[in-house]
């Protein structure tokens, strides 16, 4: 049986009540801040309420679509190559990440403006508390994606899909990378075109949601544990002992998501 994807109505039912569940954690973060909560943790801790407003404000639209959303992780066909291939993308995703943070610092794009900061490079590796980093995974490697892939893939790319793949792609991955800070919007929308590909060739948000958590759970790995501080003098730059390796890198990283990408595409 054919199942018609969501009416257009549903969608700005959809991203309406997405921006008002993050106002709604915007403004519990702050108040979490104001009662002396680390940073981090205060941003796990308050995106807890983004799913049950989400519930409230989109109950009729969810029970709407229960049909299309339940068909979305239907996936007979899921095998562990399928998972292997969606797990490797997330993982060359931060590999893509960092070594284009890597060249970027290397050429002198990115540079902290504080004449204290420390130029390093200095190295350190030590984890939060339990119970922080196991929120911080349980929040952005399990809830996040979920939500996400279902705002963005399901809904937003779906309600596009008659205007053929690259329109449906790309305005999904604007929109996604809108939804994240500024600073992070370039990658956000790299990474975005990458999981709406995964959706698009799959027809299951599977593959896009394991990539997704993947990128997330690494990401953790990142703000819980490891701390690197570099920041090379202006006179030092260019860094070209960092800078065309990571270079290299990144466009590797790129042509072999583009390759696994590709290769579900055939599939």
């Amino acid at each position: 049986m054919t199942v018609a994807p969501p009416a257009r109505i549903n969608l700005i039912a959809v991203i309406f009540a997405t921006t008002a569940a993050l106002i709604g954690r915007a403004w519990l973060q702050l108040v979490l801040l104001a009662d002396g909560l680390p940073k981090d943790y205060a941003a796990d801790l308050s995106y807890l309420v983004v799913p049950p407003i989400l519930i409230i404000l989109l109950a009729p639209v969810l029970n709407k679509d229960m049909a299309f959303l339940v068909k979305q992780f239907r996936y007979p066909g899921i095998s562990l190559s399928i998972v292997f291939k969606a797990v490797l993308i997330g993982l060359l995703l931060r590999i893509a990440s960092w070594a284009n943070l890597i060249t970027g610092v290397s050429f002198g794009l990115y540079r902290s403006e504080d004449p204290f900061a420390i130029e390093g490079p200095q190295f350190a590796f030590h984890c939060a508390s339990p119970h922080v980093v196991i929120l911080g995974f349980v929040v952005m490697a399990v809830m996040v994606p979920v939500i996400e892939e279902v705002t963005h893939r399901a809904y937003i790319q779906s309600a596009f899909r008659d205007r053929g793949p690259f329109i449906a792609i790309s305005v999904s991955a604007i929109i996604f990378a809108i939804f994240h800070p500024p600073a992070n919007w370039a990658f956000t929308f790299f990474a975005g075109l990458v999981l709406g590909s995964q959706y698009w060739y799959s027809g299951s948000l599977w593959p896009s949601l394991i990539s997704h958590a993947t990128v997330n759970g690494l990401v953790q790995v990142d703000w819980r544990c490891l701390n690197i501080q570099w920041n090379p003098r202006a006179t030092e730059l260019p860094v070209l002992s960092s800078g065309i390796p990571a270079l290299l890198v990144l466009l590797m990283s790129i042509y072999a998501i583009f390759v696994l990408v590709k290769k579900r595409r055939g599939g």
